[in-house]
């Protein structure tokens, strides 16, 4: 009798198995559908009832024929739904791409499928295999300076991060008291989305954006189109070097970009400037070996290839306050897997 294979080895795959590696394989291809139903607007089109295929392809100038496989592809995605022939109603699941979702991902879609990360992707084995970051192999520079080369793609990524504030922050004031702050520092604030959410949370709480110049340029756009101009001040710098004088300091997806040097240097520049009494508050993911995310995860080999940082657990993150002379308060989630997580001076 010949025994059973065991698991890993040649024969043990079930055909459910094999299905599962044939769509993770098939991925580039979803990822690059989702594109296209973000930057045709269909989860807009479909908002308000089912919509026909001829009628979305005249609307966006594109192919009747090729809209409609989109539209059947979408069928097995779970974005869309087959009403009629050739006539598609949206589904929960594609709305989250409509530009006035209130968690909208669209930003997300377009950014994260973008032709720069598209090719950055191709470095991928090569910095598994060096150990260290080659995406500047397909865009000529590194992640960050590329972004500022490019100021398309800059805004699309900065509108992303907004994204993800709305996504994974959208709760931030149920579980961050704002009420004693002076000043609330964005560091690395992007478009000042976060600090947005506070203000309009807490009527009186003033703070600055802090960020590249040519960031805050987008930042002053939004501000001044739906945020609070005369509460919010914009300052221009970089974060491993200085930050402006405040008692709450904002670190969003900032930490998990950088490796502990970097990151400890960040801290130690709000440790520096931080009024008498002052919080340092980091929003991230934190890692929890016994129940792994997987967007954790894939935001971890993102930052494997693109930069220099990690997704890290909560003992990683004492570490680095402890380095930069800060203490840990207080940890809470906010959409899980990310947390916020409070530290002050020591």
């Amino acid at each position: 009798m010949n025994p059973e294979p065991l698991p890993g080895e040649v024969g043990a795959a079930s055909d459910g198995a094999y299905t599962q590696m044939v769509e993770f394989i098939y991925g580039y291809a979803v990822s690059q559908t989702i594109r296209a139903f973000a930057e045709l607007r269909i989860a807009d089109h479909l908002g308000g009832g089912p919509v026909s295929a001829q009628d979305i392809a005249s609307r966006e100038d594109a192919s009747p024929i090729f809209v409609g496989r989109l539209l059947r592809a979408g069928t097995a995605l779970g974005l869309t739904v087959a009403v009629d022939d050739a006539v598609y109603a949206g589904t929960d699941v594609l709305a989250t791409l409509r530009v006035d979702h209130p968690r909208s991902l669209r930003a997300q879609a377009l950014s994260f499928t973008s032709e720069p990360m598209w090719k950055a992707w191709s470095q991928f084995v090569p910095t598994i295999r060096t150990g260290s970051t080659q995406a500047h192999l397909a865009l000529g520079e590194d992640f960050f300076t590329y972004l500022g080369r490019h100021p398309e793609h800059g805004a699309n990524f900065s509108a992303a991060m907004s994204s993800a504030t709305a996504v994974w922050s959208d709760n931030i004031t149920d579980v961050l008291d704002t009420s004693s702050v002076q000043c609330a520092v964005d560091v690395g604030g992007a478009t000042g989305a976060l600090l947005r959410r506070l203000q309009v949370a807490n009527p009186a709480l003033k703070g600055v954006v802090f960020d590249q110049p040519q960031v805050l340029d987008m930042a002053r756009s939004e501000t001044a189109a739906e945020g609070f101009p005369s509460r919010t001040d914009f300052f221009a710098g970089d974060f491993f070097d200085t930050a402006p004088v405040g008692d709450l300091y904002l670190l969003k997806f900032i930490l998990h970009d950088w490796d502990d040097e970097r990151c400890i240097e960040v801290l130690r520049r709000c440790r520096e400037a931080m009024l008498p009494g002052g919080r340092v508050v980091v929003i991230d993911f934190v890692w929890d070996a016994t129940n792994p995310s997987q967007v954790a995860a894939m935001s971890d080999v993102s930052m494997m290839l693109f930069l220099t940082g990690h997704e890290r657990t909560l003992d990683e993150f004492d570490a680095l306050f402890a380095a930069a002379g800060l203490r840990r308060t207080s940890v809470r989630p906010t959409r899980l897997p990310q947390f916020v997580i409070e530290a002050v001076a020591i």
